[in-house]
């Protein structure tokens, strides 16, 4: 008996990560609502607040959250009206700019992390011991390093403009 194309494993494990995915964002939509935020402006907060100095560049901020640039501007312009980011030139060029982090953002995320975090670990932590966590957690990273390789752009770069006043 062969298996039809319907039933190839790899549309099965592609569904699985969809509503994962979906369940995730259901799950967590209402948390990052209630503080006020997007699912994009959290995602947006949360990688300005893991990065060196606590800002991006705008393309590279734009990279790592898969938005075009003109989607990240936008996602800053809204962030900024709300002093949850702040943006800052760079004096050595003139053609970048960079998203910062303000003390009001880290309030922010402050006020939600401990829900977030109580969601992954219902959803994630305690489901898996910390070898099949480890395993889990290569893979994504090999499958992200494939689907978005910009999604780590500007992590460890090197800063060359100073912090805002």
């Amino acid at each position: 008996m062969s298996v039809s194309p319907f039933d190839d494993p790899r549309l099965t494990a592609m569904g699985l990560i969809a509503e994962v995915h979906a369940g995730l964002a259901a799950r967590m939509n209402p948390v990052f609502q209630a503080a006020g935020l997007s699912w994009i402006d959290f995602e947006t907060l949360i990688r300005l607040s893991r990065s060196p100095e606590q800002r991006l560049r705008m393309t590279d901020l734009a990279a790592q959250t898969g938005l075009s640039t003109s989607g990240v501007t936008r996602v800053v312009d809204r962030l900024e009206r709300e002093t949850l980011v702040a943006r800052m030139a760079c004096p050595t060029d003139r053609r970048a700019s960079y998203a910062v982090l303000t003390d009001a953002g880290r309030e922010r995320l402050s006020d939600v992390l401990p829900r977030h975090l109580a969601d992954i670990d219902d959803c994630y932590t305690t489901l898996l011991d910390d070898d099949e966590r480890a395993t889990f957690i290569s893979a994504l990273r090999k499958m992200r390093d494939v689907v978005r390789p910009g999604a780590t752009a500007g992590a460890a770069a090197e800063r060359e403009c100073t912090t805002p006043a």
